[in-house]
């Protein structure tokens, strides 16, 4: 398979700088993974994530004037909508914290009197 946008390729990090990582594609060409490509969380350093000599799996953004873009967050499959509102997404954890805070808090004021004592 050749190096073409929208594909998924094996290559091996052959050099990091403070803006990016260069990755050797199939076919000996190079490619660079910005460093807002990496991860999908924030990436202050990129040593952090990547070492020289690392094999990783990037999609190839683009291809300008010679230069490939490429990303390695964008290889990582997500879930749909869909599936994250039928997990254990972030609106079921916040829901099910305020219904046991809720709980707490009424527990609470059921065994305090008016001026904050224990009965």
């Amino acid at each position: 398979m050749g190096v073409e946008v929208g594909s998924k390729l094996e290559g091996k990090v052959t050099g990091i700088t403070k803006f990016g990582a260069f990755v050797e594609l199939p076919g000996g060409v190079t490619g660079l993974v910005h460093i807002s490509e990496i991860a999908d969380t924030y990436v202050k350093d990129i040593h952090d994530h990547l070492k020289i000599g690392d094999i990783v799996t990037v999609k190839v953004l683009n291809i300008r004037e010679g230069k490939i873009g490429l990303s390695i967050k964008k290889t990582v499959e997500r879930p749909s909508r869909q599936q994250r509102e039928r997990g254990d997404g972030f609106e079921e954890k916040l829901n099910k914290f305020l219904k046991d805070s809720e709980d707490r808090l009424s527990s609470l004021r059921k065994n305090t009197d008016k001026r904050g004592r224990s009965r």
